[in-house]
């Protein structure tokens, strides 16, 4: 059996979402005993290792580097040279597993592109844990994470998701939870059912259980505090929306006296396609039907 960690690899490290009891004893040792720690953000790095560090003898050598968005793709060069030097690298985020929505696929690209073993520990979860807490089914899932923050790019990737069948969980800021969960339910319909999970793990996490019109109503009045994750039921199977006619349902909005910008609106949550195609089709059919376009 290879004891570890072994000279050379890459251990890419989960760690607590929260609660740090959650630390396994296996990643705690881990991160005792390699030599470089490519921590996503070094202050919550300090206060892992200090809990790390009681469970045994730590590595004298061992460091701590910063490795985040901003400088990955640089250091990321400078840690497979400690690598194929025989040094062994621990990578963590801030929480959660290295590479899902934080740092760390590209130091993980760099490894394998080196030749370098690359060693998953894993560990905590927010999308395991908010998707069995949410009571949807778990036998097929997507994990979506975060959605564009501009609207009309949201519009367009819920659009996309409608007929989807599987669960959908995805991650939110508590300011944009509201109008996330509206969108949802424009593109998905009122009553899809959902759940939002908020602090997960710690103190006052809360799983609150609803149809996405429900859940949109609660939290425009007033945003959810701490992380979240969203998890939304997929389309029932075999059953798909009938195809848009896009270019009668561009047509008819413009006779209603929509302006083309309006019309590409309403009709990407709907239909998925990129607004400016929307925009575009509208623009044209708004010229040649001698409809005036919006000031």
């Amino acid at each position: 059996m290879t004891v570890e960690p072994a000279a050379g690899v890459l251990y890419v490290v989960a760690t607590p979402i929260g609660n740090l009891e959650d630390l396994s004893p296996r990643a705690a040792r881990v991160l005792r005993e390699v030599e470089v720690i490519a921590a996503e953000d070094t202050r919550s790095a300090a206060v892992l290792l200090e809990r790390a560090d009681g469970g045994g003898p730590v590595n004298p050598a061992r460091r701590v580097r910063s490795l985040f968005e901003g400088n990955e793709a640089e250091r990321a060069a400078d840690l497979v040279a400690v690598l194929t030097s025989g040094r062994s690298v621990a990578v963590i985020s801030e929480a959660g597993t290295p590479g899902v929505s934080d740092p760390g696929l590209r130091m993980v690209r760099a490894a394998i592109a080196a030749g370098v073993e690359v060693v998953p520990v894993p560990g905590p979860s927010a999308v395991l844990a908010a998707l069995v807490g949410s009571g949807l089914p778990t036998d097929s899932f997507l994990f979506v994470g975060f959605l564009p923050r501009e609207p009309g790019a949201r519009a367009e990737a819920v659009g996309r998701l409608r007929d989807q069948t599987a669960t959908m969980i995805f991650y939110e800021a508590p300011d944009r939870v509201a109008a996330t969960l509206a969108t949802m339910a424009e593109a998905l319909g009122d009553d899809r059912p959902a759940c939002l999970s908020r602090e997960l793990t710690k103190r006052f996490e809360e799983h609150v259980r609803g149809e996405v019109a429900a859940l949109r109503d609660r939290f425009a009045a007033a945003a959810p505090r701490g992380e979240c994750t969203i998890v939304v039921g997929g389309a029932a199977p075999g059953v798909t929306r009938a195809a848009i006619d896009v270019e009668a349902e561009v047509k008819r909005l413009l006779a209603d006296g929509l302006g083309p910008k309006d019309v590409a609106q309403r009709l990407v949550v709907k239909t998925g396609r990129p607004r400016r195609e929307l925009y575009q089709l509208a623009l044209a059919l708004a010229r040649g039907g001698g409809v005036d376009d919006e000031p």
